[in-house]
């Protein structure tokens, strides 16, 4: 009889502990810089009302993990050395094992005896080199978009090397090759001729606009005239005045003091690229004045299709967009 009160007690004791295995959580996550590198040796706090924190700290490649947390509504305090801290917010279930989108923290400014903050430039260099990671369902560049609220002005040395990258990249490339096969098949520019020779030249002709377009509005026009090639995203607002947004940039820019301007860049930049193609373009098919200002007019009205595009739907299919200040995980 005394055994058997003694398994009855050894039972009463481990069932709940057995119960409460089975509804115990686990949440996990990475820290990333603004590059997207691991940051190695983040101090991670996990706060819960009426539970202890727990803490932990990330590996080598950025990860960590929390195990048998009990489900119940939660806070994660992120920090590192040289960055600012961040805060993710969310809800645990029973047994659920809770994986979170990587937390990405911003470099914090230096202080000593001194206080020191980034640079204009520093800071253009950073929102840089996020959005030459901007890829539309992770193949197509997105460069020239940005969606930091309120972004600093770039260099001339980061408008070139935005549109550098952008015409080098493999896809533009590619693309060119694409638009050139499909001319080359149907004979668009018959002076081109036929074969290696006639493809070569059409692919010369789909490069050359498309190069000319980005180094004249992307970079000349843009340095000289102090103005930001990028398409601002706005993302708030309601419908009607995003769209209408989208559409005034096709002639507006942000100029790089901070005001709005007459997009000057792009309009001019479309009539120069056009004006260079008749240089490469068989005489038959070269555009007079007439239609070179008649093409501009469509490329504003491009321009605003493109904005519109951008706007309502670039950015679901882009990936590495930035993350900006804290976010919250249901």
């Amino acid at each position: 009889m005394r055994h058997v009160l003694s398994w009855m007690f050894l039972l009463l004791a481990v069932f709940p502990l057995a119960v409460a295995a089975q509804t115990l959580a686990s949440v996990s996550g990475s820290v990333v810089d603004l590059r997207g590198s691991a940051i190695e040796g983040a101090r991670i706090t996990l706060t819960m009302d009426g539970r202890p924190d727990l803490e932990t700290k990330s590996d080598a490649h950025g990860q960590f993990v929390f195990s048998g947390v009990f489900p119940a509504a939660f806070h994660l305090i992120i920090s590192a050395s040289g960055f600012s801290s961040s805060t993710l917010a969310g809800n645990l279930a029973a047994a659920q094992s809770l994986a979170l989108a990587p937390a990405t923290l911003q470099i914090a400014p230096l202080s000593s005896n001194v206080d020191v903050t980034l640079t204009q430039n520093e800071i253009a260099q950073e929102e840089v080199a996020v959005e030459e990671k901007q890829r539309l369902l992770g193949v197509l560049p997105n460069y020239y978009v940005t969606y930091d609220p309120h972004p600093a002005p770039l260099s001339a040395k980061q408008k070139w090397d935005l549109a550098w990258k952008t015409s080098y990249d493999p896809v533009t490339i590619g693309i060119a090759a694409l638009i050139a096969g499909v001319g080359e098949a149907r004979h668009t520019y018959r002076a081109y001729g036929q074969g290696t020779e006639g493809y070569a030249k059409h692919f010369g002709a789909a490069y050359g606009d498309f190069f000319s377009g980005v180094m004249l509005g992307g970079v000349v026009l843009p340095v000289l005239l102090k103005q930001d090639p990028r398409y601002y995203y706005k993302g708030t607002g309601t419908k009607t005045a995003r769209l209408l947004y989208a559409i005034e940039r096709s002639f507006i820019c942000q100029g790089d003091n901070g005001r709005p301007q007459f997009n000057y860049s792009a309009i001019i930049g479309g009539l120069a690229s056009g004006a260079i193609s008749n240089l490469y373009y068989p005489a038959q098919n070269r555009n007079g004045a007439g239609l070179t200002f008649k093409n501009a007019g469509l490329g504003i009205a491009s321009g605003a299709i493109s904005n519109i595009v951008q706007e309502f739907f670039f950015r679901k299919l882009t990936r590495k967009p930035p993350h900006i200040g804290s976010a919250s995980v249901d």
